[in-house]
């Protein structure tokens, strides 16, 4: 999986009039959890652009000013209700031979037959979330839907899990192609029809002598 850095200085400070100081400044407090205690620091409201305001996954790489760096994932953010500002960043530290639980967003590749007939493509899930040990995070889940016809879907079940679990049941459907009402029927179904048609009459015409004798 992709890393983001960000560069941060520690606070010692943690009470309101630090953490508003701070964001007068353009700096985002920050706690760092996960580790053997909880790790408060800075960085610009800037710094977060990449990692926030992306439909990716990223792990990140926390630098701060004394020297020491961690491994983490973004766990939880909070945004001011009327202009969006970052107000709060939360990060959960990762561990080399720890597995961690994450949401991968899930990109969708080809073009389904289904859909050229007139189906609908729906994405019931845009992101799953899995467990695995931080080296096996994948950037994203990837589908193939060429396939896939009219009434065909694609469940948690029939995906691939070497590296990673899901944390969902495997019939929970991640994208279906629907029927609408300009949908027509798959050509695959429509040649197979025809082919079956075409073998009944010669089949009914072999029986006709051994039923007059």
């Amino acid at each position: 999986m992709k890393s983001i850095t960000i560069n941060g200085s520690q606070r010692e400070s943690v009470g309101k009039k630090a953490t508003k100081a701070l964001r007068n400044a353009g700096q985002v407090p920050c706690v760092l959890y996960g580790g053997d205690k909880p790790v408060h620091f800075a960085a610009a409201e800037l710094a977060f652009s990449k990692l926030v305001y992306t439909p990716n996954a990223h792990t990140v790489v926390i630098n701060l000013e004394n020297g020491e760096t961690f491994n983490a994932v973004l766990q939880d953010i909070q945004f001011h209700p009327v202009t969006d500002r970052i107000l709060h960043v939360d990060f959960y530290q990762l561990f080399e031979d720890k597995e961690i639980a994450l949401n991968i967003p899930v990109q969708l590749v080809g073009n389904s037959k289904g859909v050229k007939n007139g189906g609908v493509l729906r994405r019931n899930n845009r992101k799953l979330r899995i467990k695995a040990l931080p080296a096996n995070l994948p950037d994203f889940i990837e589908i193939d839907i060429t396939p896939l016809k009219i009434g065909d879907k694609v469940a948690v079940g029939d995906l691939p899990s070497d590296d990673y679990s899901f944390l969902h049941s495997d019939n929970t459907v991640v994208c279906q192609i629907k029927t609408s009402r300009t949908a027509v029927e798959d050509e695959e179904d429509e040649d197979e029809e025809s082919e079956e048609g075409a073998e009944a009459p010669a089949a009914e015409g072999a029986e006709a002598p051994a039923a007059q004798e």
